[in-house]
């Protein structure tokens, strides 16, 4: 039987930094997949580069920005103010995002429907209404008329589920609050800053972010298409496709619940459910639309929820969209019914006209935004108790079980990795 002190098991963002950041260099990383990087990856086709998603990248953090700039050297690497929009559906126009604090940018009865609702959910001595869940949040934060315009068709086109199942709080930092003060003074003084207002995107890809983690990591201690199939937590021996490796500490960006059957513990599997996300990579014979870098659809009758603009980055001059489509998790994905629903849906919104579509590529991913509830907060945290007694631990968006950023992995990589090394 191998032994190893430090057992990683994925080699995607949270995995590779978890190996860089260690001093101690007794570890081994595990990768079911022929390729390191996870949902990173970065494809090139016919002079188009995609990523499976867009993985635009918002440091909040100096350093991490510079650690990963360091080891990428030659790469230009671009640092955008974004211009994001919203495409309404009563109208042939967008508005600028973040939706509730540009409710001025509406036709003026839908501005008034707006403003109202708004100021009627938040005015002094209204009845406080019920927050309970997602869908009741922003009901009570936004009114009526905002809620229904967009944020819960958005959403639900997003996560492809009930709003009322998820916790209030599902999207945590990441969602745009604005009090009445802020979108009445963004009325003549815009100020659309989100915590995504600037990002940074190198030529190569996201994958540029992926091997810059992996220079890190000694190349020797990858082990590429060995799955994990199961971990003995009393006697710390996991079980792969290919032997049994017995560790001291198991470090896991697997989906939780996944992580969770591996081990055997009892828990409660309807507790955790996500969607899949259908990604379609299109690149064009010609440059369509520019001065935007992605744009959100909340209208049902358009396939997609969201778009984004890889051409308008470093200004190529053809049209290279990434397209995104949410589903439920059973539900059965006809990829060239969707292809061909996206090319019709993109002519109707004007983003291409006698386009040619001279290149693609599409990835299900699966899971792709977890539903982050009442019930999966709470076994997540009970689980986490019990796996960290036998040293195992699950970390990143699924492992977490969470919505966060790529930032946001590395960062909680580092500081495992740190605890790690002080008691070495």
């Amino acid at each position: 039987m191998d032994e190893v002190r430090h057992l990683i098991v994925g080699a995607g963002i949270s995995g590779l930094a978890t190996a860089a950041f260690l001093r101690d260099k007794d570890y081994l990383v595990l990768e079911a997949d022929r390729e390191i990087g996870g949902y990173c990856k970065t494809v090139k086709k016919e002079g188009f580069v995609w990523d499976y998603s867009g993985h635009f990248f918002h440091f909040k953090h100096p350093d991490i920005e510079a650690f990963l700039r360091k080891r990428m050297p030659g790469q230009r690497i671009l640092s955008v103010e974004k211009k994001s929009f919203i495409a309404i559906t009563s109208g042939d126009r967008w508005i600028d995002f973040p939706f509730q604090k540009n409710i001025h940018q509406l036709p003026q009865q839908e501005f008034i429907d707006c403003l109202h609702d708004l100021y009627f959910a938040r005015a002094p001595g209204a009845p406080a209404q019920p927050e309970s869940n997602f869908q009741e949040m922003l009901y009570a934060r936004f009114g009526r008329s905002i809620a229904e315009q967009f944020l819960i068709p958005y959403n639900e086109k997003l996560y492809a589920t009930d709003l009322s199942k998820l916790d209030k709080d599902a999207m945590g930092r990441f969602f745009p609050h604005a009090d009445l003060n802020d979108i009445v003074r963004n009325m003549k003084v815009a100020d659309n800053a989100t915590y995504n207002a600037q990002f940074t995107y190198p030529e190569g890809g996201a994958i540029e972010y992926v091997k810059a983690l992996a220079s890190e990591v000694d190349p020797h201690k990858l082990a590429m298409e060995e799955a994990l199939l199961s971990i003995d937590l009393k006697r710390r021996v996991a079980k792969t496709s290919k032997r049994e490796i017995k560790f001291e500490r198991l470090v896991s960006s697997a989906p939780f619940d996944r992580l969770a059957r591996m081990t055997g513990l009892a828990h409660d599997a309807a507790a955790f459910s996500w969607n899949k996300v259908l990604v379609f990579n299109l690149g064009f014979n010609k440059k369509g639309g520019t001065g935007v870098h992605w744009c959100y659809f909340p209208n049902r009758e358009r396939v997609f929820y969201r778009l984004g603009w890889y051409d308008n980055i470093f200004d190529t001059d053809r049209l290279s969209l990434y397209v995104e489509i949410g589903f439920p998790s059973d539900a059965k994905v006809d990829v060239d019914a969707a292809r061909k629903r996206v090319l019709e849906d993109l002519k109707k919104e004007g983003v291409i006209t006698d386009h040619q579509l001279v290149a693609e590529h599409h990835v299900v991913m699966d899971p792709a935004y977890v539903h982050i509830t009442r019930a999966s907060n709470n076994e997540v945290a009970r689980l986490r108790r019990v796996l960290g007694a036998h040293g195992v631990y699950s970390i990143g968006r699924y492992g977490g079980w969470t919505y966060c950023s790529i930032e946001d992995n590395i960062l909680e990589a580092r500081a495992l990795a740190g605890d790690f090394n002080a008691t070495a």
